[in-house]
């Protein structure tokens, strides 16, 4: 591993090279805050894929470019003279100090759960008004149902079991069984987010991230019909003109591959 030195080196080559960017290339110069947006929202899914993969190269490299995009926005901001990359770096250092007392001051945890309800605590004494008020509207729903449950869970408002969650699991399966038989569009829907919002509260109660469970699966889902398609391509088959019965054979070789 590289020394702290040849770390710090390395930064200051990346901001260096960043100045060089913006003054001397045509595209570089061209960005601004809103037309990175969408690119560093690719780079960072990037990231995760390549950390579902566990692709440890791949990570290094995206990490790279979420790096530098952090850097770029942190040169727009000099540039108007709102912050700049020590702005960046000073404001997060500050705020992980104050945010770990049990690190920095005198507080005394026992675990990891007490670390959060006090990170939560600490938060609303900054002038948050809301525990939720750092969920961000554009999330995906799924990732974005975990944070609300996992914030408001730091203040205590949660369930003490697994096994009461479960229960809550199977009373909102049901009631969405009941609206199916009803034939209730509007209500069948809402029934539907009940029971998704209750089995990622249970994942969570299981140390369970939601968000890459559904993208694993997604993963083998997509990797599976792949080789199907090219099993079914190399017997001269088209797969819309296949039956379930002559589909299934493949899909269930493509689990031992």
């Amino acid at each position: 591993m590289n020394s702290r030195e040849s770390q710090l080196k390395a930064f200051d080559r990346l901001l260096t090279i960043m100045d060089e960017l913006r003054a001397q290339c045509p595209w570089d110069k061209k960005q601004t805050m809103q037309t990175l947006r969408h690119l560093t929202i690719e780079e960072t899914y990037e990231l995760g894929d390549a950390i579902l993969e566990n692709d440890l190269e791949e990570i290094k490299k995206e990490l790279g470019d979420v790096l530098l995009h952090i850097v770029f926005y942190a040169k727009i901001g000099s540039e108007t003279g709102h912050f700049d990359i020590a702005d960046v770096s000073n404001q997060i250092c500050d705020k992980l100090i104050n945010r770990h007392p049990h690190i920095y001051g005198d507080v005394v945890v026992e675990n990891e759960e007490e670390v959060k309800q006090n990170w939560e605590k600490i938060k609303l004494k900054e002038g948050k008004k809301s525990v939720l008020e750092g969920v961000p509207n554009g999330l995906p729903a799924l990732v974005k149902a975990n944070r609300i449950q996992d914030k408001v869970a730091g203040v205590g408002f949660d369930w003490e079991k697994p096994e009461q969650v479960w229960e809550k699991v199977q009373e909102e399966l049901e009631e969405f069984q009941y609206e199916v038989k009803q034939g209730n569009g509007d209500a069948m829907e809402s029934e539907f987010g009940d029971v998704l919002f209750s089995m990622v509260n249970y994942a969570r109660f299981l140390n369970i991230n939601p968000e890459n469970a559904l993208e694993r699966t997604n993963k083998k889902f997509l990797k599976r019909f792949q080789y199907l398609e090219n099993r079914a391509k190399e017997q001269g088959k088209a797969i819309k003109d296949m039956t379930l019965a002559e589909m299934d054979v493949f899909w269930e070789e493509s689990k031992t591959q």
